[in-house]
């Protein structure tokens, strides 16, 4: 589930041997499967771990992983870097914003990772987001906006050029989008 490089686990090492004995590490997604999902590492006291917990042995300590975060943090990686810079301690997860899909997923799941992890990245830099609501018969994606996006005089440009143009191009089960969104514009919209 997550790979600590040996500099990172020797790190890890050092500051837990100034710790209280049998704490660990924890590995953890606030926000999982959002596009404000943020990933972190804390310290884990002996008295701080779940029964549901999941423990991943390292060289010289655990890391703890809740059931909630776990299948956030597949393909994990933590490395610790030394640089011109100095040092620093990495963390990629790239499924920490959506679980990694299973080689069956229905388009209708894939249809909604790729909203997650390619579309709505984008529109939160304008406070907005997409979901997908349904797929028709006929292959029509139904979606509808929220946040900064609800009102905003570019949505018709975000639907038909950008979100419309890559699902055809990804999916050739998809036909078409169409939004249902009730728009209405105020200070929330973006433009």
């Amino acid at each position: 589930m997550i790979t600590i490089s040996e500099s990172a686990q020797t790190h890890f090492a050092k500051l837990l041997s100034d710790q209280a004995e049998g704490t660990n590490i924890r590995v953890f997604v606030v926000n999982p499967g959002t596009s404000q999902a943020e990933c972190g590492v804390s310290y884990c006291p002996a008295d701080a771990v779940e029964e549901t917990d999941i423990r991943l042995p390292f060289n010289g300590f655990d890391a703890v992983v809740d059931q909630e975060s776990a299948p956030f943090l597949e393909d994990a990686e933590i490395d610790f870097v030394t640089d011109n810079m100095g040092t620093q301690l990495t963390l990629k997860a790239p499924n920490a914003k959506a679980k990694k899909l299973s080689e069956n997923a229905s388009l209708h799941e894939q249809v909604e990772h790729m909203l997650t992890t390619e579309v709505n990245p984008q529109l939160a830099n304008h406070g907005g987001q997409v979901s997908l609501v349904e797929i028709t018969a006929d292959g029509v994606a139904v979606v509808q906006f929220g946040g900064g996006c609800n009102g905003c005089s570019m949505i018709d440009v975000t639907l038909k050029e950008g979100i419309e143009k890559e699902m055809i191009a990804k999916f050739e089960e998809i036909t078409g989008v169409r939004d249902i969104t009730e728009h209405q514009s105020g200070e929330h919209s973006y433009y």
